[in-house]
């Protein structure tokens, strides 16, 4: 199998920018990025679609520029990534009692207590976007990560679910669409963000991934090598600044680049004597405005993140104690002066910078390294690890129909997988790697928005 790796394309449409890199995988497994394009976002707030016009015309001009960086792209198809505060997350526990409980429990049962929790009572107009299996359980024994192979009466497992507005992911669509490319799949930005930065050990430790964006922070929360915890907060770089244009009266514009160039998240690291000049408007006097000053607000907001953070990861249990990997600060915000140390102080973890370098190769373009690509860089990975499931597939003799059955193809590729490693002593190795994390995304997410959209025209 020594085809060409195919070039794919994450879009990542963002508050504040909106990025679309191109990448492929190289002979090592590293991304090498093909291209690299980005626009200023002016329709989406908090992570939605607003104004479709305005994020249409964003997402070309982020295409336009891929395109100038390298003229020899062809881009038809993009992974796109899915956030905003509509996004929620729910635990639901789900049981089967077995007809045939001498037999040993195969992948169609798994299928149909999955299937269950489509039923889950959710709010009207909220759809379910993922199913996400955590333990199972099979009569008396806990904590299995893959119970196919075992035989037993009952089979249970502990569900994450993840919900989004309809609407909101229609728009994302519909944008995408106009701007003349086809949404090849949809993706929970937390999870791509996740993937970009972790890597085995982190998972296996437990991680909070906290994904600092521009109109909300994400977070994604993993404990012995299983996504525990989803949650987006409704706050990011954006809230900041507003924040200090309005706190201090200043322009948003002045407000961005002073948070950028004289911002720290802690006051005390602030130099009390030290002043930025800021021009007068039309003939007025220049304004000196107070580096402490600017310190202080910026922390406030960042606290305030924080503690959403904390209360979320007591929400499920997980308190510092249980966390041995501490909390991966990722996104354009986690750039802030002194941020590691404020988020150490408010939630009693260590903490440092994820950078999704993890996963490019040598002699990428350095922009690329920043946090604030880690969504993009993720999306990428998704695609990835969908072409190499189905190639998988393949080469066990399965045939791909359509949008529906590539799921099955997936699922009778990993049951390959997983006869395989029944006879190991230790299965829930294979629960904690990132190919076993992405391996549970929700594929073909987009299909199921499609074809709710094709009933009703």
């Amino acid at each position: 199998m020594q085809q060409e790796q195919p070039v794919i394309v994450g879009l990542d449409i963002g508050t504040t920018k909106i990025a679309a890199i191109a990448g492929r995988k190289n002979e090592f497994g590293k991304l090498e990025i093909l291209g690299f394009g980005r626009a200023n976002s002016n329709g989406v707030q908090h992570g939605m679609v607003l104004n479709i016009d305005q994020t249409i015309k964003a997402i070309q001009t982020a295409l336009e520029n891929c395109y100038a960086s390298n003229p020899n792209l062809e881009i038809g198809e993009v992974y796109v990534g899915i956030a905003g505060h509509h996004i929620k997350s729910l635990q639901t526990r789900g049981d089967i009692v077995r007809q045939q409980n001498e037999e040993e429990i195969r992948q169609e049962e798994i299928d149909r207590l999955i299937a269950d929790q489509y039923r889950t009572y959710i709010p009207a107009g909220d759809q379910i976007i993922d199913v996400i299996p955590q333990e199972f359980t099979v009569d008396n024994f806990q904590n299995i990560p893959n119970p196919i192979g075992y035989s037993g009466v009952k089979v249970g497992a502990n569900f994450h679910i993840i919900t989004g507005d309809k609407n909101a992911i229609r728009n994302i669509n519909r944008s995408v669409d106009k701007a003349g490319l086809k949404t090849k799949d949809l993706v929970l930005q937390p999870l791509a963000s996740a993937a970009a930065v972790m890597c085995d050990q982190d998972l296996e430790a437990g991680v909070a991934i906290v994904d600092i964006g521009g109109g909300t922070t994400d977070l994604a929360v993993f404990y012995e090598g299983i996504l525990k915890h989803t949650a987006v907060i409704p706050f990011g770089g954006e809230n900041i600044t507003n924040d200090i244009k309005t706190g201090l009266g200043v322009l948003k514009t002045q407000a961005e680049q002073m948070k950028i160039q004289f911002g720290s998240a802690l006051s005390d690291e602030a130099k009390t004597n030290a002043f930025i000049t800021i021009p007068g408007l039309r003939g007025m006097a220049p304004k000196e405005i107070s580096v402490k000053n600017l310190a202080n607000i910026i922390q406030a907001r960042m606290s305030e993140i924080m503690d959403f953070v904390t209360y979320h990861l007591k929400q499920v249990g997980l308190d510092n104690r249980l966390l041995n990997g501490g909390v991966i600060l990722t996104g354009g915000g986690s750039q802030l002066k002194h941020l590691i140390q404020l988020t150490e102080y408010v939630t009693g973890m260590n903490a440092r910078i994820g950078y999704p370098n993890e996963h490019l190769s040598g002699g990428h373009i350095e922009e690329l390294a920043k946090p604030m690509y880690s969504t993009c860089i993720g999306l990428i990975l998704k695609g990835y690890n969908d072409y190499e499931n189905k190639n998988k597939a393949f080469d066990n003799n399965f045939v791909k129909v359509n949008g529906l059955s590539s799921e099955r193809v997936e699922v009778a590729a990993e049951e390959i997988e997983d006869e395989a490693e029944i006879s190991s002593p230790l299965p829930k190795a294979k629960k904690k790697t990132i190919k076993g994390f992405m391996d549970n995304f929700k594929t073909n997410l987009i299909e199921m928005f499609r074809e709710e959209e094709d009933a009703q025209l």
